[in-house]
């Protein structure tokens, strides 16, 4: 950082170039994007998907309705629209029946659905989640969850925004260096012929 702030002040080395200078504050306003640009773009990433997310919970918690059924039989060892567990318990082992229960306009329905803990025999009652036209869904998402993916979503914000400052940086350094590089070369080029000859009379 001090040497930074001593490029830009002008002091240092008498080789210092115009150019040093020029990246000097190409570093500077790429460190001032890090700090405060990127944390700014995740924080606005976070607020962004946590609105999103807590309006799709609201939402999934007015469409879906927890349903008293009936277990008809069992289904076998797989993952079920309606498990009111849900998560990665439910995941890792899940219990499926095939159970009958009522739609809200009345209308019968049955079908295989997944239940929250160890089914019963038939005639057991369980509970799953329908939508408003009794089909079985999945269970809604909670508030927590949602925030944690919101959360994970301002961080990848930061980092995304992060990377783009570094690249823009180095890209912006790259085609100064090139600059110079070709510059260094007509000035070279142009030397060339008078190479040799200083100090010699005539």
């Amino acid at each position: 950082m001090w040497v930074l702030w001593a490029l830009l002040r002008g002091r240092g080395s008498p080789l210092r170039r115009a150019t040093d200078r020029r990246e000097a504050w190409v570093a500077l306003g790429a460190l001032v994007l890090l700090v405060v640009g990127a944390p700014a773009a995740g924080w606005a990433g976070w607020t962004a998907a946590d609105a999103a997310l807590q309006r799709s919970v609201r939402a999934q918690h007015e469409e879906r309705h927890f349903v008293d059924a009936v277990v008809v039989g069992p289904a076998g060892r797989e993952r079920f629209a309606g498990d009111p567990a849900g998560g990665v318990e439910r995941a890792a082992r899940p219990y499926g029946v095939v159970a009958s229960w009522e739609a809200p306009d009345g209308s019968p329905r049955s079908g295989k659905v997944a239940t929250s803990s160890r089914p019963g025999g038939p005639g057991s009652p369980v509970r799953i989640w329908t939508d408003a036209a009794g089909h079985p869904v999945p269970p809604p998402m909670d508030g927590r969850t949602a925030r944690t993916h919101a959360v994970l979503g301002g961080i990848g914000t930061f980092l995304v925004a992060a990377a783009c400052v570094e690249a823009g940086r180095r890209l912006t350094v790259r085609r100064m260096v090139r600059r110079r590089y070709t510059r260094l070369d007509r000035e070279w080029a142009a030397a060339g012929p008078d190479w040799g000859r200083a100090g010699k009379g005539g």
